[in-house]
């Protein structure tokens, strides 16, 4: 046994705190076992190696163990190296470090007894060796600091913490049976020490790679702050603080469900030793009341987890305001630029869960539509994932268990009922009648809790309610799961106080079905309704009378108001009762008021060049999600369409909208409704949404399918318009701009020296729009220097200043920065390039988020900062781009790119399995991009084909 003196004497030579845990931990994995003292008293690589020779004549006849022996010495030289730095940095006496010797021998001597042990005993050294971070020759000066110490320590703690196991599993099965039958879970635990060593070593590494820009700041300055950056939320979690952000709306009468919650305690509750996710899925049909059982759950069991999440999972616009107040609540989004960006919003929260060390459960609510959690479902870490569905599917994907939430049966149902009515359950009589309205209702428990409030609020005795309900509408048969029977049973509650309505409020509450049922702005209604000419609407832009019709609503419970913030919500079944009471003229009428309400969020986009409309952005987020409820409501309920001019501008403002914020996707989706929608294919108005779908192909790397559009509507535009109007230079431009991605750069040039020839004449103030993009042409035709004086024309860019750039707050001009930041790299001025294309990076990444142009400028600053020689702060950045890349439906192109970038980095660190994964990783994505790239050369040259030249 080791002595309680030796192990005082090494740490007293220990020169941080952090050794003494090390040391700690070290001598708790190893004081349970016996006759330790040699561990101490082998001091150098070599004298291990001297040791290795004597155990080589009693091997086993076993040429692999013994070829796997030869090479230990080589592998664990990088262990030697590693040691040696770890002494210098500290000044810790090299005594302290070497005890590792002692343990590695200690390990081969008791596995030398078992040739198949010991040949896996000797690939698991060689592979733990290799994974150790990798220093310059150079590196005894490098400066040390508390995060670079930390990980340096944590390396070595791994690392001889895991020698000590493997001397107290060999102690502990003495022989080769027990070592057979247990062999699985030592592979798996040197698997997770592993993988742990490797990411410590990736923090080591980026950490070196950081201190050493740090001593040359004025080279890097630009690059250190946006790395701080990126840092900043990384280690904020701050352990004493439980963050719930559960809902408050647990039903005070919530009843029964036992067998569903011991389930759900059994499948979710935190396991001490739990190394994956736990995760669970409660399915049925709508109303049944799952989130009221996974509230209850959250509610009952919340001291059990550090965090407990609740994710509105409907569609991804909801979902994606979830994870925007989750990432505020854990502080890793703070300003509002941050908190726009949804998609790093929920990068942010994954990775938090990720590292989470604590307990936390993750609620996602009604998601229905499976597809909508695929970029959302975390991938890793040692959590809870609970979500509630009607698709039953989901027990088997994303979920790896699940329960099937029925209706209450006849004789639960009546309990439940008659609790809810504050009756006698004793009463023969009211159980009778309970039973008889459970089975109308088919024992589904929101349509009991509705029709429970409505009999107390009527204080209608229970005789009556049959007959009531009977006279009002057709009776639900209690076995049917249909959504369609659920929601027409609750439609004849509500329709009594529906009669009541009249005036203004009637008039609201029928337009309440075409918008977004939780969060109808008031200003929406008051600042949309100042185009419409109906006087019937006027109220809708007085305070007080949209007041006096809210009042109304909500004194019978037809709607909901946060009075926080003016926001009015209604149930979606309140709202499939108001569609199914309108007649079609009815609806008709009012979708087109509604239409013309929204448009108010948006600019119009078509009769003038107007560029980037950044500036809308605030309210064109408001009224999004209604527009995406109004095409959904239209298509449920085959609304026709009072003005489909109208109803086709207002998609194409939204799709404009959305093709400045990077969603491609739903822009996509959105211009191909609007084309279909135009009646009148001769306007201008439908030149600019087939204008549209030409942009979206180009920046989808379609430059040949995008001419085509483009030149579409540069006819229509010339049929309508004057030779010199903005809109002919603006489809001039645009046609330029996909033949300098096709490499037809002189149709390029002709076409773009048109433009600048009406914007110049025009006066128009786009004339740098014109400019900047004949700037990148001839950059493209390998013209640097021509292209920077074309760049100096824009009289927004005159100076040259990084503030010019940036101060606009337009995206458009990051497009600039990126394109100087390239015409420096041709120019050889790598050190400016480099500055200019963090810029920008900070830049878009603070305006657009984790969208495609935010990976074209990581891909450009990883790129630069490896020629620096700072690989892996490249890697770094190469990671996250293919995480956010990974993430968007329109990053195929990038993510390819970048895996080949990572294969031929970590080549070139010698991190042969690394790069052999990561190229195929690049091939695998480049062959869904392109059928016809099998055996294509793996170069650089072929996967920029992937991407646009210029992503502006």
């Amino acid at each position: 046994m080791v002595s309680n003196s030796s192990f005082q004497e090494l740490e007293e030579r220990a020169a941080s705190p952090l050794w003494h845990r090390a040391l700690e931990r070290y001598r708790e994995e190893l004081y349970q076992n016996d006759d330790y003292q040699s561990v101490t008293e082998i001091a150098t690589l070599e004298d291990l190696l001297d040791y290795t020779k004597t155990i080589e004549k009693s091997l086993p006849r076993d040429p692999k163990a013994f070829g796997s022996l030869q090479r230990l010495g080589p592998a664990l030289k990088f262990v030697d190296d590693f040691s040696a730095v770890i002494a210098v940095c500290f000044g810790a006496d090299t005594k302290l470090t070497a005890f590792v010797w002692g343990s590695i021998r200690l390990v081969l001597n008791l596995a030398s007894s078992a040739g198949d042990t010991l040949k896996d005993v000797l690939d698991m050294l060689e592979e733990l060796s290799l994974t150790l971070p990798r220093f310059r020759t150079y590196e005894t000066s490098l400066e040390m600091d508390r995060v670079l110490e930390a990980a340096l320590v944590d390396v070595y703690t791994e690392v001889i913490c895991f020698y000590a196991r493997c001397i107290h599993f060999f102690r502990s099965h003495p022989h080769v049976v027990l070592q057979r039958g247990a062999w699985k879970d030592f592979r798996d635990d040197f698997a997770r020490t592993l993988k742990r060593i490797r990411r410590l070593s990736t923090t080591v590494e980026n950490e070196a790679d950081f201190l050493r820009m740090k001593s040359d700041r004025g080279k890097y300055d630009e690059v250190l702050g946006l790395m701080e950056k990126f840092k900043e939320t990384k280690f904020q979690e701050d352990d004493s603080k439980r963050y719930q952000n559960i809902p408050s709306t647990l039903s005070p009468r919530f009843w029964g469900r036992e067998d569903v919650l011991n389930s759900l305690q059994a499948a979710l509750c935190p396991q001490q030793k739990a190394h994956q996710l736990r995760t669970f899925a409660l399915y049925g049909m709508g109303g049944v009341g799952k989130t009221q059982i996974a509230l209850q759950y959250a509610i009952r069991h919340r001291e059990l987890y550090k965090a407990m999440f609740w994710v509105t999972a409907e569609n991804v616009i909801k979902m994606g305001q979830s994870f925007r107040e989750i990432a505020k609540l854990l502080g890793l989004s703070q300003t509002e630029q941050e908190l726009q960006d949804t998609q790093g919003c929920m990068l942010k929260v994954k990775n938090w869960l990720t590292e989470a060390s604590d307990p936390w459960i993750l609620i996602f609510d009604n998601a229905d539509d499976l597809e909508v959690l695929r970029h959302a479902w975390p991938t890793n870490g040692a959590g809870s994932v609970l979500l509630t569905t009607r698709d039953a599917n989901a027990v088997h994907s994303p979920a790896s268990r699940g329960f099937h939430v029925q209706p209450f049966d006849i004789t639960a149902g009546s309990e439940v009922l008659l609790n809810l009515i504050g009756l006698d359950s004793a009463s023969a009589s009211n159980r009778e009648r309970a039973v008889e309205i459970t089975k109308a209702l088919g024992g589904l428990p929101l349509a009991l809790t509705q029709i429970g409030g409505f009999i107390v609020q009527r204080k209608l005795p229970l005789r009556d309610f049959l007959p009531l309900y009977e006279r009002n509408a057709s009776r639900i048969d209690a076995r049917k799961t249909s959504i369609s029977d659920y929601e027409h049973t609750l439609s004849t509650v509500w329709e009594m106080s529906m009669k009541k309505l009249k005036g203004d409020a009637l008039i609201l509450f029928n337009m309440l079905p075409y918008f977004q049922p939780d969060s109808i702005d008031e200003i929406i209604l008051s600042q949309g309704s100042t185009s419409l000419l109906e006087p019937t609407y006027e109220f809708l832009q007085d305070d007080m009378d949209l007041g006096d019709a809210e009042e109304v609503l909500l004194r019978t419970s037809l709607v909901n108001k946060n009075a926080d913030d003016a926001v009015l919500s209604v149930h979606r079944l309140i709202q499939a009762t108001i569609l199914r009471n309108q007649s079609p003229d009815t609806q008709k009428k009012i979708f087109n008021i509604v239409v013309r309400i929204l448009s108010w969020g948006f600019p119009n986009t078509w009769s003038e060049d107007v560029g980037h409309q950044f500036q809308s952005w605030a309210n064109c987020e408001k009224c999004l999600p209604h527009v995406n409820h109004l095409v959904v409501q239209r298509e449920r309920h085959k609304i026709s369409l009072a003005c489909p001019q109208e109803y086709g501008e207002l998609l194409l403002r939204c799709s404009w909208y959305l093709y400045e914020r990077e969603c491609y996707s739903v822009a996509k989706s959105l211009t191909d409704a609007a084309l279909e929608t135009f009646e009148d294919k001769s306007t201008l108005s439908y030149a600019s949404a087939v204008d549209l779908s030409g942009l979206l192909d180009l920046d989808m790397n379609n430059p040949e399918k995008a001419l085509v559009p483009f030149e579409e509507a540069f006819a229509i535009r010339k049929k309508l318009l004057k030779p010199t109007d903005g809109m002919i230079a603006s489809s001039l431009n645009n046609i330029a701009l996909a033949y300098t991605e096709m490499g037809e750069l002189d149709k390029a040039y002709s076409a773009h020296e048109k433009a600048i020839g009406i914007r110049l004449c025009t006066n128009s103030d786009r004339i740098g729009n014109s400019y900047s993009n004949m700037s990148s042409l001839l950059l493209r035709m390998n013209k640097p220097d021509e292209a920077e004086n074309m760049l100096k024309r824009c009289p927004s860019l005159r100076d040259f200043t990084d503030e010019t750039f940036i101060k606009t707050g337009n995206p458009r001009f990051s497009g600039d920065m990126v394109l100087l930041s390239r015409i420096r790299v041709q120019q050889g001025r790598l050190d400016e390039a480099l500055r200019l294309a963090s810029k920008a990076l900070a830049f878009r990444k603070k305006l657009l988020g984790n969208r495609l142009k935010t990976c074209d400028s990581l891909y450009d600053v990883a790129s630069l900062l490896h020629i620096h020689g700072n690989s892996a702060s490249a890697i770094e950045l190469l990671n996250q781009l293919t995480d956010i890349a990974g993430s968007i439906p329109e990053g195929k192109g990038q993510l390819a790119r970048a895996y080949y970038k990572l294969a031929v980095f970590q080549h070139e660190r010698g991190r042969y399995e690394e790069s052999h994964a990561c190229k195929e990783m690049a091939e695998s994505v480049r062959a869904e991009l392109k059928a016809d790239a099998a055996g294509a050369p793996f170069i650089e040259e072929e996967f920029m084909k992937l991407c646009v030249w210029m992503l502006w």
